[in-house]
């Protein structure tokens, strides 16, 4: 495997485990961004010359996100971030008053937030399932699939119209069975739509079976990827392309630009572009294209992902020696993402600014109050060793 770690300046000052929060970003990446503004710049920002490569810079883009979800460029979108990729074809759904969403007790508040505020405006109702009490980890992990799908079906209704679940949980780190569910729900005369964030999962576990089946598969570039933050995309099924209405709309929604006054009642693209608004930074298109390239030379998705495993085993194992600590997974995690609370004086807060103080950074989640640290390809037995070293110190205190 190619050293990426060596590419990541970001890695040399400091013990990162805040993957799941925001990924460095390697030098390659930043002067791929760089060349691209200065190739604007020389081009014209604003002349003929300069449309063509703007064009290609997207389309290269959404070919390489193509190639990684197992879809056409028409399903996908390219947005700022995970909520925006699941908010904008969310927000055109025709529901209808009295209708039903799902969502389960592990989702983003961003997500949660927006189907809240969804469910005022068109009069929704709101129901939760459980997958939080799910922490068998890697050894249970059939056990998982079986009980989610179980959860799901006890909480479905016939007014369901859609159920909101995250590839990965950002909390626990368990891995849902998408494309499962996907086939589940599918039985349904009716089936509701089915909206996944992908925020955890994109360039840490393969997705592609995933992104193919869900109606709304949302992801970021800036966290597991390495890429640039402002950045992601959304896959979006055909049937959303057929139902739902940009709700949220620009220049680069529409077909056509010169006939917006003339009476055409359906004026947007067919295509993912329906989802999209208006001016962006293109030159974050080369950075995330470069970041994505150097992870797959570090191996298929499936050797990383053996590699994350074995790397975050080895931290639940040392975890679980330290008794103050209290590990949320029963056996080593599926992913790289490993939450666990500390039985001590400090605050859970006051633990990652201690930490923070020695260049060793991990994060609190809010609801549960967790603590979290991460680990990808990157990571180096050190690393692990120098956090479990000073947890174990912090625990006495």
């Amino acid at each position: 495997m190619n050293n990426l770690r060596s590419n990541l300046p970001a890695l040399e000052n400091k013990f990162y485990f805040n993957y799941g929060g925001q990924g460095p970003l390697p030098k390659a990446s930043l002067d791929s961004i760089t060349a691209s503004w200065v190739k604007i710049q020389q081009l014209g920002p604003f002349t003929n010359d300069v449309w063509p490569f703007i064009s290609n810079e997207i389309q290269e883009t959404k070919l390489l996100i193509a190639r990684l979800c197992g879809v056409s460029t028409k399903r996908i979108a390219l947005t700022e971030n995970v909520t925006t990729g699941c908010i904008l074809p969310l927000l055109g759904i025709p529901f209808l008053e009295g209708e039903r969403i799902l969502i389960s007790n592990c989702e983003h508040p961003g997500v949660v937030s927006a189907c809240k505020e969804l469910a005022k405006q068109k009069k929704l109702c709101i129901d939760i399932f459980d997958v939080q009490s799910l922490s068998g980890g890697i050894e249970k992990a059939e056990n998982t699939t079986a009980e989610v799908i179980k959860s799901l079906e006890l909480s479905l209704t016939p007014k369901t119209r859609l159920v909101v679940l995250s590839h990965l949980l950002w909390n626990t780190g368990e891995i849902m069975p998408i494309e499962l569910i996907a086939s589940f729900l599918g039985k349904y005369k009716d089936p509701p739509f089915l909206l996944v964030d992908a925020a955890q999962s994109f360039g840490q576990i393969p997705i592609g079976s995933a992104a193919s089946k869900a109606d709304i598969y949302a992801f970021t570039g800036h966290k597991w990827a390495f890429g640039p933050e402002g950045l992601g995309a959304t896959i979006v099924s055909e049937r959303i392309l057929e139902q739902s209405n940009p709700t949220l709309v620009g220049w680069k929604s529409l077909k056509n630009e010169g006939s917006i006054y003339s009476d055409n009642t359906n004026p947007y693209h067919s295509d993912g572009r329906k989802f999209e608004i208006a001016t962006s930074c293109t030159p974050l298109l080369s950075g995330l294209r470069c970041s994505l390239e150097l992870l797959e030379k570090e191996g298929t998705d499936y050797q990383r992902i053996e590699k994350i495993q074995s790397l975050s085993k080895e931290l639940w194992v040392e975890l679980r020696k330290i008794h103050p600590i209290k590990l949320v997974l029963q056996s080593p995690p599926q992913t790289g993402l490993l939450s666990f609370s500390v039985k001590s004086n400090m605050s859970h807060n006051q633990i990652v600014r201690a930490l923070g103080k020695k260049s060793t950074w991990i994060r609190v989640l809010e609801d549960p109050t967790w603590l979290r640290a991460c680990v990808h390809i990157t990571t180096t037995r050190e690393e692990i060793k120098e956090l479990t070293k000073r947890l174990k110190e912090i625990s006495k205190e």
